[in-house]
């Protein structure tokens, strides 16, 4: 029981994808009969009760998705959106923003293949987040959205402009419930892990827990904890070999099949998120195939 004699928060178990290439062309999951994008997604959540939208971290989502992924869902299904690129300090392809806010670009940025957020004006940032917020607005009305997943980047620091930096995503999208992911092991090393928790439960921000690859820059101890009413858990897998190699596809990095013996060492620390929180999402992105 939960402190005030609740029960136990609800296990919610999903990937972090149900439009790979690759799980798609497996088919091994997706029936004969769900050949077009609606039936994949009404067969998804006919057997899930959650998913993450990874398509949102290469460029803006559409108002008219969000529709459509209400229409296509049932009551009660859930949608975490990954943040945009830019927001969270990656580079981005500039043939992936919209056809007006690439010809809004200075022109030597229009020449680039990517850019990042210091490049951008902050008049075309501003819009994009305008347009970020206002493409889930569907999602939330119709109680079908979850966190936004703020993944920040291995050199993404643990200073004082990054908090700044996680705050204003906050204020940005003071609509919405964010989840913040960190790749660089330093906000959770020593002394910073009390920091960087309690940092995230002041200010009602989810903290991301990690199942991934260990002994790299990027990678965080598989530490369970929720700092606010939701627990949020990422599977990556553990392919030590692809995790940091260069030019390793998003496919290969997260190519990894769980073992039950490796999923059983979670089930503790699952159980203790249960006691804390009212929704635990366990999220899967090893997507190679059918893996996830």
């Amino acid at each position: 029981m939960r402190p005030g004699g609740e029960d136990v928060g609800q296990l919610y178990i999903g990937t972090c994808s149900w439009t790979d290439p690759t799980l798609i062309g497996s088919g091994r999951f997706y029936p004969p009969s769900a050949r077009s994008a609606a039936d994949r997604l009404r067969f998804y959540a006919a057997n899930f009760p959650t998913v993450e939208v990874d398509s949102s971290f290469y460029a803006l989502p559409s108002l008219r998705n969000s529709e459509l992924w209400v229409d296509r869902t049932p009551p009660g299904f859930t949608f975490h959106i990954k943040a945009f690129g830019l927001f969270t300090n990656h580079a981005t392809e500039v043939r992936a923003l919209p056809k007006d806010l690439q010809r809004a670009l200075p022109a030597e940025l229009s020449e680039k293949r990517r850019i990042y957020p210091k490049d951008v004006p902050d008049e075309l940032l501003q819009e994009m987040w305008r347009r970020f917020s206002e493409a889930l607005a569907p999602l939330a009305s119709a109680g079908k959205l979850g966190v936004v997943l703020c993944q920040f980047p291995p050199w993404f620091n643990p200073n004082e402009a990054s908090l700044e930096h996680i705050l204003s995503c906050q204020e940005l999208l003071s609509d919405y419930r964010l989840a913040v992911e960190f790749r660089n092991r330093g906000w959770l090393e020593n002394e910073k892990q009390e920091h960087t928790l309690q940092f995230l439960e002041d200010h009602r921000l989810t903290f991301v827990a990690v199942d991934a690859p260990q002994g790299f820059q990027s990678s965080l101890p598989p530490v369970a904890v929720a700092s606010t009413d939701i627990a949020y858990i990422r599977f990556h897998g553990r392919n030590r070999e692809a995790w940091e190699k260069p030019g390793a596809t998003v496919s290969e990095r997260f190519n990894y099949y769980y073992s039950e013996d490796e999923l059983q060492e979670w089930v503790p620390p699952i159980r203790s998120l249960q006691e804390d929180a009212r929704a635990v999402y366990a999220m899967f992105n090893t997507n190679y195939a059918d893996q996830g």
